[in-house]
């Protein structure tokens, strides 16, 4: 796999847009276990960082970008610009499933 750029700006300084490619975007649902949860509602009273948690989002975010620049390079493209990310929680039944979603415009950028 090629290197894809991935950037929130509309743009990337220096380089103009040669081609404009597809819609690009990705979702990841994760399950968290009965610990992690446990655990999460531990910190929720005594205040501090859900580790557990923020371990769960960092991998889905890793996923999901790399799925964009997957979908970005199967298009012929070499980049995806104005990526917005959005994250959210499900919850019941004493389980929690945490999301992470993520769409961009995959282009094909040039030195200007």
């Amino acid at each position: 796999m090629t290197t894809v750029l991935l950037t929130t700006t509309p743009y990337v300084e220096g380089y103009r847009v040669r081609k404009y490619g597809p819609l690009v975007a990705a979702e990841a649902v994760m399950g968290t276990n009965i610990f992690r949860d446990f655990f999460a509602k531990v910190r929720d009273v005594v205040g501090g960082r859900s580790g557990t948690f923020q371990s769960s989002l960092t991998d889905a975010r890793e996923l999901i970008l790399r799925e964009l620049q997957e979908q970005a390079e199967a298009a012929g493209c070499n980049a995806v610009i104005a990526i917005d990310i959005d994250y959210g929680e499900i919850s019941g039944s004493g389980k929690t499933m945490l999301m992470v979603a993520a769409q961009g415009t995959a282009v094909f950028i040039e030195p200007a």
